[in-house]
């Protein structure tokens, strides 16, 4: 038997394998922290077919963490002036289950909001959708996915008819053209970049295209760097276009046979012309003109996307606009092409496929849909009509809900909104007014925590068992190494137990993790995200295992499910007593074999036709002007995850970032007199925040760069999405969190000793 156990990372959607192994093993020494405590040891999995054996730092440190600073019973208080007291598990469920009656019958089903993370395993998920979406009737559970890939998610759907990426990493090793747009991919998924970056200096014909405002370590290694202005993809997506066009490097067999809306598409995109789009992107002709020669020569080209595209006012046009160049090209469905988003957090696609979105249903269904509905309804055993034709609120609604009193219950898990969400000023003011808020992690203290009512200790990584599925839609069974500390529970047990107390008794009777992803798989039959073919036991003798993997291989690729409103489809239901999916649909099974989606050139869509998006270029939600001249854009540094409940605990990355900072062009540094490591005061129309500056030729003039890590537990006034604000793409409603206007004034030298003495109090 083995001394290490298989599991998964939990940070970021690339998904790496891990294997983690006791701290003390025989005729080893034990092995233990800085502080001498005893570590588990963590080793990358070398027959992970995702990472191959390679970790990150994050992936490297991550058992630091496990006994750091953990939430080990259920608290509880009656108001937030008043401090927290120790629970029992029963008393913490029955004030839960109590409030949401009450919030049921005084106000309705839709008072009732969860808000979840990408941090849950699948089975955490489904039952949660199960409780809030079927037996509650409350569409009012959202995710961080919604701040991070919901405008993946709404392109993918406008454009094939279905989310889902249609490639695999192995793409990244087969590919002619890597054009990667709005991602930091070295330091945000760095295991994807150390694949792609061998690949590419190993051979020399290959081209890499990195678009950023930022010179980042992916820029570094890139063979064309666009340093545009914020807020003008669409204008270069467009413009490549239009020399793809005029140079003919442009597949008409493919679009007369495989799409639909061409003409709208070709109508807008002769607008775009290399001396428009350079002026208006600050970037050269000569290399506009290099892009797109590199994307019409290649024969396969892969485009690599993710927080810099999604996080925009216009996320889902960037997408589709990104997804329109593959189109014209016929760059989709074969080895080294496609559109390929890269997921933010390590669950966030399992989140997609178990519904875990405002708008969305198991297997891949949209709220909007009866037939979906009526498919879940059924299998669920509920009436008809019990699930909610509205889609519920998304995570920005429900703030706003708390503001108007129309949000009576608020059930936040496994994320930091106190941190993460935009308007941070706002968003605080509106967790202040509250009436009841219930907040399960595994940390405390956290910052959301200040604002809790109940305080309920979840297991983590290590401590349960269950299922994650990574960028390229690899399934890998994430188990159990260790007991949960004290009283902690694993998220899908502590939200059936309340589903239990309220009566749901049969539908949330599940043992353990395994019946529930066995339950969950049947609502993905014949579904794009078909994964009836796979179980815990599958997994776990198998190994990872990439969906669609049907429980029949019928050797096929499915076309006629149609992920829209207007589909209805010819789904019908057994009568067994665990009730399956009929096989009898319209759609066919497509090979579990298959690595990429659309091999066949079909698509998800009524007529099996891919859709051309056509999209004028708008630019920011709130561009710069005198008052507020400078562009603000945010993102994540290797080392630091999200809002640092994880790494902030950990010793070697609090060393490898230190504090937060502010990145400035010399140009701009200059001209306001600000010299290297000042402390500048940064202002919005929402807030301010004050960072020592990094004066850097990386970052483009005009625009400065802050991390989103620091929160108020981790630094003072360093928070960047005090500064954000919430205005959203229309289609995704994913906010704008990569760019608002700000103005800088430098603080004094006096102000400055006396930050930096601050600073180095707090550690």
């Amino acid at each position: 038997m083995s001394e290490f156990t298989k599991t998964l990372c939990p940070y970021c959607g690339v998904g790496c394998g891990l294997e983690v192994s006791p701290p003390a093993q025989h005729g080893k020494a034990t092995n233990r922290d800085s502080q001498g405590t005893p570590i588990w040891r963590v080793r990358g999995d070398k027959a992970h077919p995702s990472s191959q054996g390679m970790v990150c730092v994050k992936g490297a440190t991550i058992a630091e963490s496990l006994d750091k600073n953990r939430l080990h019973y259920p608290m509880v208080r009656d108001s937030l002036d008043q401090e927290f007291r120790r629970a029992s598990w029963d008393e913490a469920f029955d004030i839960i289950t109590k409030r949401i009656q009450t919030v049921r019958y005084t106000q309705g089903t839709e008072a009732l909001c969860m808000y979840g993370s990408g941090q849950f395993q699948t089975e955490d998920y489904y039952i949660a959708q199960k409780l809030m979406k079927g037996c509650l009737g409350s569409n009012n559970f959202d995710a961080n996915s919604r701040l991070c890939m919901s405008s993946a998610v709404a392109g993918y759907i406008q454009s094939f008819g279905s989310d889902g990426p249609p490639c695999c990493y192995d793409d990244l090793e087969l590919t002619d053209c890597a054009f990667l747009i709005g991602t930091n991919t070295a330091e945000c998924h760095p295991i994807v970049f150390n694949r792609l970056a061998k690949y590419h200096k190993k051979n020399r014909k290959v081209k890499m295209i990195v678009v950023d405002p930022r010179r980042t370590p992916t820029a570094e290694a890139a063979d064309l760097h666009l340093a545009i202005r914020p807020g003008t993809d669409i204008d270069l997506l467009n413009g490549i276009a239009y020399l793809l066009m005029r140079w003919n490097y442009i597949e008409p067999s493919f679009i007369e046979d495989c799409t639909t809306n061409f003409p709208a598409y070709a109508e807008v995109i002769r607008h775009y012309a290399p001396d428009i789009v350079a002026n208006r992107c600050g970037i050269s002709v000569a290399d506009l003109e290099t892009a797109a020669r590199y994307w019409g020569q290649s024969q396969r080209v892969l485009s690599l996307w993710s927080m810099g595209v999604n996080q925009s006012s216009e996320g889902t046009a960037k997408v589709r606009t990104i997804i329109n160049l593959h189109l014209m090209t016929g760059q989709i469905g074969k080895p080294g092409a496609g559109p390929f988003s890269l997921t933010g957090q390590p669950n966030a696609m399992g989140g997609r496929e178990a519904g875990g979105l405002a708008h969305l249903l198991p297997g891949y269904r949209l709220v909007k849909n009866p037939q979906h509905r009526a498919e879940v309804e059924d299998f669920w055993g509920l009436q008809r009509g019990q699930i909610s034709s509205n889609p519920g609120l998304t995570a920005w609604d429900m703030i706003t809900g708390l503001e108007d009193g129309t949000v009576g219950l608020l059930w936040i898990a496994a994320t930091n909104p106190a941190v993460s969400m935009p308007d941070l000023e706002r968003t605080k003011k509106a967790l202040l007014r509250s009436p009841f808020t219930i907040y399960q992690d595994a940390y405390y203290p956290t910052e959301t925590a200040a604002y809790a009512h109940v305080l309920l200790p979840a297991a983590q990584w290590g401590e349960k068992t269950g299922v994650m599925t990574n960028s390229e839609r690899t399934v890998t069974l994430c188990q159990a190494f260790r007991e949960p500390p004290r009283e902690a529970k694993p998220d899908w047990e502590i939200f059936a137990e309340v589903g239990r107390r309220l009566g749901f008794v049969k539908e949330f009777s599940f043992a353990n993790s395994a019946e529930v992803y066995a339950e969950f798989v049947e609502l993905t039959r014949d579904r794009p995200c078909d994964m009836t073919g796979i179980s815990h036991e599958k997994l776990q003798t198998q190994g990872p295992t990439q969906w669609p993997h049907p429980e029949l291989d019928m050797g096929t690729q499915r076309h006629d499910d149609a992920e829209n409103e207007e589909n209805t489809g010819t789904f019908s239901l057994s009568a067994s007593p665990r009730p399956k999916l009929s096989a009898s649909s319209s759609i066919s099974a497509s090979s579990h074999k298959a690595k990429r989606l659309y091999t066949d050139l079909r698509f998800h869509t009524p007529d099996g036709r891919a859709r051309f998006g056509a999209y004028h270029s708008r630019g920011l939600a709130e561009p710069p002007d005198p008052n507020y001249p400078f562009v603000l854009t945010t993102g994540r540094l290797y080392g630091h995850w999200h809002t640092q409940t994880r790494t902030g605990r950990i010793e070697k990355i609090r060393q490898m970032h230190p504090e937060p900072f502010i990145e400035i062009h010399p140009r701009d540094a200059a001209s306001l007199g600000i010299t290297d490591n000042q402390w500048l005061e940064v202002r919005s129309r929402r807030g301010q925040a004050k960072f020592p500056a990094k004066i850097t030729k990386a970052i483009a003039p005009g625009t400065v760069f802050v991390p989103m890590h620091w929160g108020a537990l981790w630094a003072n006034e360093a928070e960047a999405n005090a500064l954000t604000h919430p205005e959203s793409c229309p289609d995704s409603l994913q906010p704008e969190l990569k760019a608002c206007a700000v103005q800088l004034t430098p603080i004094s030298v006096e102000a400055t000793l006396k930050n930096y003495q601050l600073q180095s109090l707090q550690w």
